[in-house]
């Protein structure tokens, strides 16, 4: 399973870039917000920190629009996937932008039926929210194994399931159990997956006897 981290933040990125866990980044417009920056600098910068795939979203609503900014997007590294709505005006833009060779994550996806018509269109990744089915009292990862199963049905699928709307590690265990390519997850839940009490403590006691010994390893 590949790790994205869900953030614009690029100070955070750079940190956990270095702990060898990070495969990509996705952003989206309100996080990009967030960064009080322009979106083209914030994306080329993440692009010269992480060398896998960063999702860039457009915000335009017709496809003709979405196709103006995606190319733009595009054009600011070679590892930038451009992120589009789960639209019928998405879903047009996805197809044309695959068959000109650009990376696409089809997001805001909420069903088995807009998952089908996201490979269709040949979408890269399709991003399926499960924490906001979770808000709604909907089982979210019930969906990423109806998409994990209708995907492994039809080889000729080749859009990777791209877990979002993380709210904590057992999303991403669920996510990985069911065989999903990705989870895309914040950084606080990232950094979750390795830290637990039982290790700090255990840590604590080995160090503390070790000190007892009065020894040095060098």
């Amino acid at each position: 399973m590949k790790f994205f981290v869900d953030t614009a933040d690029t100070a955070e990125i750079r940190e956990l870039a270095g702990s060898g866990l990070l495969d990509g980044v996705t952003t989206n417009p309100s996080l990009i917000a967030k960064s009080g920056r322009k979106m083209a600098d914030v994306i080329a910068e993440i692009c010269a920190v992480v060398p896998g795939p960063v999702s860039a979203e457009v915000t335009a609503t017709d496809s003709a629009g979405m196709l103006k900014e995606g190319r733009y997007l595009a054009q600011i590294a070679g590892n930038v996937v451009v992120k589009l709505p789960l639209t019928q005006e998405g879903l047009k833009a996805c197809k044309v932008l695959t068959d000109e060779g650009t990376q696409t994550n089809v997001t805001l996806c909420f069903s088995a039926a807009q998952a089908i018509v996201a490979a269709k269109a040949g979408a890269t990744y399709v991003s399926p929210f499960v924490g906001r089915l979770d808000d709604i009292g909907q089982d979210g990862m019930e969906l990423i194994a109806d998409i994990v199963q209708i995907y492994a049905n039809f080889p000729a699928f080749q859009t990777e399931v791209l877990v979002a709307s993380i709210r904590s590690p057992m999303h991403v265990v669920n996510a990985a159990k069911l065989g999903a390519d990705v989870c895309t997850l914040p950084p606080a839940v990232l950094r979750q997956l390795f830290n637990h009490p039982l290790t700090d403590k255990g840590l604590d006691a080995f160090l503390s006897d070790w000190k007892k010994t009065g020894q040095s390893i060098l």
